[in-house]
């Protein structure tokens, strides 16, 4: 694969393995990845060091971002008109009409209640703002003591501090640094149905901790890269429920699950319940480039304008970048001019039809389906190596991970690449 630099294949690869660091990869690298040429529509175009090559299905949405496909004309057209205007103008002082126009967009689709929009990096430092809104606001309101953070085991909200402090300190990816991060109070993980005694569990940790509680924070329905568990939305009633009688503020993780992903607009539609803080990243751009945003309603900025430092102490020198928020604004139009709920619909239904042999399978514990998203969880451990080349092989790229295989397709996706998925996640569990 001749590069625009003359490097070949392997030239890039070992230079990769020289000097780039992947996601939660050692230096250097074990498993050498495979190279992506170029990507459109739901297709990757891989090479290997061999110079063989396909196209594959991307079943991963690039981990979960990318829900109109690549190479869109529309994300194309609004990247392109944007940066012949201008790429990037600081935030502090100036402000802009891509910038506004996603924060207005933001709060008409978002559920009732959350007004106003802090436009953060990525989904990790749009956790890490919501936790100092928290903190803040009731610093403000005289309580200072309100500094801790509820939440259930099972969950994961991102990589840097605040958020790390909140995944699962068991199997959360951040054990390591259990020992300094701030100690929280963790739940115990929610069940799938809807269990009376759970909720109870619920009420009582709220009502115990409630006077050093800043906020409970969740990731609503779907829980992610903790373990792509799916729980009852009768549960956030309860969480809203228990926060307003014992005062405190409700933080809902929306990174993964916005924007259509579990067959609402976002996971809390499915309880009818607004959340006093919200996060979303992720599709927020359709996968084209890195942005995310925390929402908060009136009462969460009021608390915080009362201070004694009245203004929200965050301010990334990217925050609001105008070419990414004006692809976020066309890809919100995408979204919202189509009828992004049947397919939706469609996809998970060619997911249960497809999925269904997996029960089957030795090794498999169980086979779960909500909106666009698959799951196969087995009994054992994955082997990441052996089932990312079983799903290669059918023409698909996954990335399993613990004990999990499983899909997040963009939207776009066809029946016939649905049902090339769902061959590929059976192929992957039973190799993996």
């Amino acid at each position: 694969m001749p590069e625009p630099s003359g490097l070949s294949v392997r030239e890039l690869l070992d230079l990769d393995r020289r000097h780039v660091w992947h996601p939660y990869g050692p230096m250097p690298g074990r498993q050498e990845p495979l190279v992506v040429e170029s990507a459109s529509g739901v297709r990757l175009k891989l090479r290997t060091a061999d110079g063989a090559g396909d196209d594959v299905v991307d079943g991963m949405s690039s981990w979960w971002s990318a829900i109109h496909g690549y190479n869109h004309p529309v994300l194309n057209d609004a990247a392109r008109g944007q940066l012949e205007r201008m790429s990037h103008v600081m935030f502090g002082g100036l402000t802009h009409e891509p910038a506004v126009q996603l924060a207005k967009r933001l709060v008409d689709m978002s559920p009732a209640g959350l007004e106003h929009v802090f436009l953060a990096d990525s989904g990790s430092v749009s956790v890490e703002v919501a936790v100092k809104m928290c903190l803040q606001h009731w610093r403000s309101l005289g309580r200072p003591g309100k500094q801790r953070l509820l939440t259930w085991r099972g969950g994961y909200h991102g990589d840097t501090w605040q958020p790390m402090s909140v995944c699962d300190p068991e199997g959360g990816m951040h054990e390591l640094w259990q020992g300094v991060l701030q100690r929280q109070v963790f739940a115990d993980a929610p069940p799938v149905a809807y269990e009376e005694s759970y909720a109870d569990h619920l009420r009582e940790l709220i009502e115990r901790h409630a006077d050093e509680l800043a906020a409970v924070i969740v990731e609503p329905v779907v829980q992610g890269a903790g373990g792509m568990r799916f729980h009852s939305p009768d549960y956030l009633r309860v969480l809203r429920e228990a926060c307003d009688a014992h005062d405190v503020l409700l933080v809902f993780d929306e990174i993964a699950t916005g924007f259509g992903r579990t067959g609402a607009l976002f996971a809390a539609d499915h309880a009818g319940v607004t959340p006093d803080v919200m996060c979303v990243g992720k599709a927020l751009t359709g996968g084209y480039m890195t942005m995310a945003a925390t929402l908060c309603t009136a009462r969460v900025a009021d608390g915080i304008s009362r201070g004694e430092v009245p203004v929200l102490a965050h301010g990334p020198t990217f925050m609001g970048n105008p070419l990414a928020a004006a692809v976020a604004c066309a890809s919100i139009d995408l979204l919202l001019g189509q009828d992004w709920q049947a397919e939706v619909k469609r996809i998970e239904a060619g997911l249960r039809e497809g999925l269904s042999e997996a029960a089957s399978l030795p090794g498999v514990r169980d086979v779960r389906v909500l909106g666009a998203i698959g799951v196969v969880q087995l009994d054992h451990e994955v082997d990441m190596k052996a089932a990312t080349a079983a799903a290669v092989r059918e023409g698909v790229w996954l990335r399993p991970f613990r004990d999990l295989v499983y899909t997040m397709p963009p939207y776009v996706t066809g029946d016939m690449d649905v049902a090339r998925i769902t061959r590929a996640v059976c192929a992957a569990a039973r190799e993996g």
